[in-house]
């Protein structure tokens, strides 16, 4: 419920689509209608209430939490988990990261640790210095035993870990960078003490303090089983079948009990480190009880019904939420999100033998693809106007956005059209769209088949691609059909998926470079496909560690604009977001905005429930 500085690029990621119909077209002026009068309606109904800063008020403990989660956990595992979301959701209660990002003072807050940047001028090198709190426990539930967090877990997790090719972990590539020699450095860690740990960078880097952020498990579990059993001994550890109230807890919750494809609850830590003006440990429910529930209707139904204390509206469900009469809950609104889902299109040349492939690769393709991406439409039809279009890369908070570097290809099905011609291709007679070699332009479009705002937008992009003569297959798969794609068997033709957004540059480090994993039109590059991606990478490279704000900028303007040109993903709508809560919490220290979403840590029961309970 609140958010957190990821060392990778976050993620949390989210897939479109189920379905597809011919939506009814509107005239401009129809749409500019819709647009203002649906969004002030809705926006005079709901409360905007974003987080500028406030510090939280004392609550009172006591009282359920009622949430809701898509799918069963794979594991317990902190590992496992960055591999998998729901997993991930689920161990994220019981770890804590060591800082945090205070987006309204722009800076960097101690969280678990409070840490210290050193930096060597003459030999060209930083070294960031941790020092862990001495409140900061590995505790269980329901004993009395607390294990002191020390500088051991990190560095284990760090250097045995991560550090572990063995792992594949994620963030295993984020222990090197690139000397300006080109050659490969290598971030190290040291223990000082028991509370003190120290990075060391080979050259400087922009961003240490991102860079350095992590979360990480008990050194004293994690190291016997690796000792006894190697990799498989730390991927068996805390599997589903493990009684959950075995496993320690640093963070804010303790999970004590899992059914699965049911639910799982959790109890309060009692001995987690955050407290209030009153000594009090938060969070201030005693359990939070989340149901598993893979449909969104029916997390609707469970919200509506009272079985859930707060839901995330989609555009269907607006009309109904605001209808009622003196509701049981709060409608909260937040601006745009930072980022958006984009289309983006194979270009791993294990599809070289088909013919989108050839297609794909040409720029000018690309290009044409997003001047018929009709993004107002999309407004009108699926967001009711509460969204915006996405025209450029970095997002406004990012510090490196600059207003003047925009995509110059929008929708203009004439200019299309042209770009179309430049690839050799034309409409023949019958209004089919054929490449220079006589093949009818046709491809698939995948999606996943679990999310129903995305039905329209499909069939906006059919549409539209089907006026200039290309014909477009809808393909809706299991989520995890789709994640194998992307990741492993790469059979895919075009996809829309989303990735967070850039809020900070170096965000996407297994992304944007050409050797990532999720570099998604073509993961894993030995060497850049590509000169522009070759130019990406170095860009990319130089810029994390460019301290200089005006050369940084001057290389992070080439970045995004090259990108934008590039069109390798093409970015859809900023959707404006809106979310339910119940009357029964108090909002004193409830937030809701773009950047951080529902920040809800310190959300409490009101004092009136607990007299009327």
């Amino acid at each position: 419920m609140k958010i957190c500085t990821y060392l990778f690029f976050s993620v949390t990621v989210f897939f479109l689509f189920s379905g597809c119909y011919r939506p009814v077209e509107y005239t401009l002026a129809e749409i500019e209608a819709m647009q203002t009068d649906g969004s002030e309606y809705i926006l005079s109904r709901t409360t905007s209430r974003p987080w500028n800063g406030e510090k939280p008020v004392p609550g009172v403990p006591g009282g359920i939490l009622y949430e809701s989660m898509t799918a069963d956990p794979k594991s317990f595992n902190l590992l496992v988990a960055e591999r998998d979301a729901e997993t991930a959701g689920v161990v994220s209660h019981m770890h804590d990261y060591l800082i945090d990002y205070d987006y309204v003072n722009k800076e960097f807050v101690p969280r678990c640790a409070s840490a210290e940047i050193i930096t060597n001028e003459e030999k060209g090198t930083l070294s960031v210095v941790y020092t862990l709190r001495d409140d900061l426990y590995w505790s269980f539930f329901d004993s009395d035993e607390k294990i002191p967090v020390t500088s051991d877990d990190v560095v284990f997790w760090y250097n045995e870990i991560e550090g572990d090719p063995a792992f594949h972990s994620s963030a295993y590539n984020s222990h090197f960078i690139t000397m300006e020699d080109g050659s490969i450095g290598e971030i190290t860690i040291e223990k000082i003490d028991d509370k003190r740990f120290a990075f060391h960078f080979p050259r400087m880097d922009a961003n240490a303090l991102l860079s350095t952020n992590r979360t990480f498990g008990p050194a004293f579990i994690f190291a016997e089983a690796k000792a006894k059993n190697g990799v498989q001994g730390v991927l068996d550890l805390f599997s589903v079948a493990t009684d959950p109230k075995l496993i320690p807890s640093m963070g804010m919750w303790f999970l004590v009990e899992y059914t699965p494809g049911q639910r799982l609850v959790y109890r309060r830590n009692p001995a987690y480190w955050n407290t209030d003006a009153n000594g009090v440990s938060i969070p201030y429910p005693e359990e939070k009880t989340v149901q598993i529930v893979p449909d969104q209707n029916t997390q609707f139904l469970l919200f509506k019904q009272g079985r859930q204390d707060y839901y995330s509206l989609r555009p269907e469900d607006i009309d109904e939420m605001l209808s009622q009469d003196n509701p049981d809950y709060t409608v909260f609104n937040a601006e745009g999100s930072l980022g958006a889902t984009f289309w983006t299109f194979n270009q791993n040349p294990v599809n070289k033998d088909k013919p989108c492939y050839e297609w794909f690769v040409k720029k000018e393709f690309r290009q044409a693809m997003s001047c018929l991406l009709n993004r107002d439409r999309i407004i009108s039809q699926t967001f009711r106007g509460l969204a915006e279009p996405k025209y450029d890369f970095f997002p406004e908070p990012n510090q490196f956005y600059n207003p003047d570097i925009t995509l110059k290809y929008r929708f203009d099905h004439e200019a299309a059209a042209a770009l179309l011609a430049e690839c050799g291709m034309a409409k023949d007679s019958s209004g089919t769209l054929r490449d220079e070699k006589g093949r009818a332009v046709e491809f698939d479009l995948t999606i996943t088949a679990d999310n129903s705002i995305s039905t329209d937008i499909a069939s906006i992009i059919m549409d539209e691609c089907a006026k200039a003569g290309i014909k477009i297959r809808i393909r809706a798969l299991d989520f995890q059909k789709m994640i194998e794609q992307l990741t492993s068997t790469y059979d895919w033709q075009s996809v829309i998926i989303g990735l967070g957004a850039n809020y900070w540059p170096s965000q996407g480090s297994n992304v944007w470079p050409s050797d990532g994993n999720l570099h998604v039109w073509y993961p894993l590059q030995k060497k850049p496909a590509t000169d522009w991606e070759a130019r990406i990478d170095f860009l990319y490279n130089e810029g994390c560690f460019t301290i200089d704000y005006d050369k940084a900028k001057e290389i992070w303007d080439e970045y995004q604009a090259i990108l934008l040109e590039q069109c390798p993903l093409i970015y859809l709508v900023r959707p404006e977001s809106f979310l339910a809560l119940r009357n029964r919490w108090d909002f004193s220290n409830v937030y809701f905005d773009n950047v951080g979403g529902l920040r809800g840590e310190n959300i409490f029961l009101k004092e009136s429930w607990f007299e009327n309970f």
